[in-house]
């Protein structure tokens, strides 16, 4: 099977210093894969690679087996590739509807938007008028992934999900997440704690300092190495 999304020996740099060395990364459709590493590996900007935000210094990007390398952002979100930033991306002066109507650009009507965000996060029809900056971290959160589903993505890109969130928030979250991907989509999860996305994740790919240290499945093995694997940082 041809994996929605991958990069091939991707390097990227900031000026000289390169941060992302020969990094081959693959999913597939319905996969959740997640990202996992220290501070400082890289996992980010691996993201805005596989969307198109920061240029490839070296090495190929596919969609759907497709050359994609060095398509502009906007192309590769025609094509399907939706990055959900670190930071949640809310206007937050604007109501929680105007938020979901700005993505009406999709071509999706006001109505439909609205219905599919509130079926998914019953908790944003009860917050529509209120502007998005006065919602709870969790609420924002929750904002940002309708605001992102509304453009029926063939590829998800999540960066750090669990930022400045209580567990169970994640959790909830994260049960989201694994729904959406069993609905078709290749989905790409960049995370700081291990614990918060390996019981949704089908494979996991460990960052060092630009560099895939393991990949796998989330099994025992895995998390037992997840201490060394971050250089002596806790998970």
């Amino acid at each position: 099977m041809t994996p929605l999304l991958e990069l091939r020996s991707a390097h990227a740099a900031y000026d000289r210093v390169t941060v992302v060395r020969g990094v081959d990364l693959a999913v597939d459709a319905g996969e959740v894969l997640a990202l996992l590493g220290p501070n400082g590996a890289g996992k980010t900007t691996v993201l805005r690679t596989a969307a198109g935000v920061h240029p490839l210094a070296a090495g190929r990007l596919l969609l759907g087996g497709r050359d994609v390398t060095g398509a502009a952002p906007r192309d590769l979100a025609r094509a399907g590739v939706c990055l959900i930033p670190e930071g949640r991306g809310v206007f937050p002066n604007l109501s929680v509807r105007d938020n979901l109507w700005m993505m009406t650009f999709t071509g999706r009507g006001r109505e439909e938007v609205e219905s599919v965000a509130y079926a998914r996060f019953p908790v944003l029809a009860r917050r529509a008028s209120q502007a998005a900056g006065t919602l709870s971290g969790g609420e924002q959160q929750m904002l940002a992934l309708a605001r992102g589903l509304a453009t029926d993505p063939a590829v998800l890109l999540l960066d750090e999900l669990s930022m400045g969130l209580a567990p169970k928030v994640v959790a909830e979250l994260y049960e989201q997440v694994a729904e959406i991907a069993r609905q078709g989509p290749a989905v790409v999860v960049v995370e700081q704690f291990a614990t918060s996305v390996l019981g949704i994740a089908d494979r996991v790919a460990v960052l060092v300092r630009g560099r895939i240290e393991r990949q796998g499945r989330p099994d025992d093995g895995l998390r037992k190495d997840l201490a060394t694997l971050y250089l002596g940082s806790t998970t």
